[in-house]
């Protein structure tokens, strides 16, 4: 099956750049009470994805530099991200797209240039296997 039949496209996804600093980044994923959003370059490329870990773990190892009501001077590139979230091509096979969510609430989807096109919730991967399980079982 095509991947691009599960894509949220890049208009309806919450992402932020580099560039925004830590309380927009935590604002935006509090508004939409999310745990993790991808990056997205100046170019439209796919650069990563910040987590809250990645978040409360470069607040609490400041050493108390930075605080919610500081962390506007502080950008989103400054933080170590943990975590390595793979995007796939949007001709990536069903499988590709297996693997990645098992570790990933989302996978990113870029084009054959790296652009970031949208994403593909866990949610609906679970939902496709799941017919195949119950399927079977009858």
């Amino acid at each position: 099956m095509n991947i691009a039949f599960f894509l949220l496209p890049k208009s309806e996804v919450t992402a932020v750049t580099l560039d925004s600093t830590l309380r927009q980044t935590l604002e935006r994923m509090e508004y939409h009470r999310y745990t993790a959003i991808p990056i997205i370059g100046r170019d439209g490329d796919y650069v990563g994805t910040v987590t809250e870990g990645d978040l409360l773990w470069f607040m609490k190892n400041s050493a108390g530099r930075v605080t919610f009501e500081n962390a506007s001077k502080f950008l989103l590139k400054d933080v170590p991200m943990r975590m390595n979230n793979k995007p796939v091509r949007i001709d990536a096979d069903m499988e590709d797209l297996i693997k990645l969510a098992k570790a990933q609430n989302f996978v990113p989807v870029v084009d054959d240039r790296n652009r970031f096109i949208g994403i593909v919730r866990r949610s609906q991967i679970i939902e496709y296997c799941e017919q195949f399980v119950f399927k079977e079982s009858r």
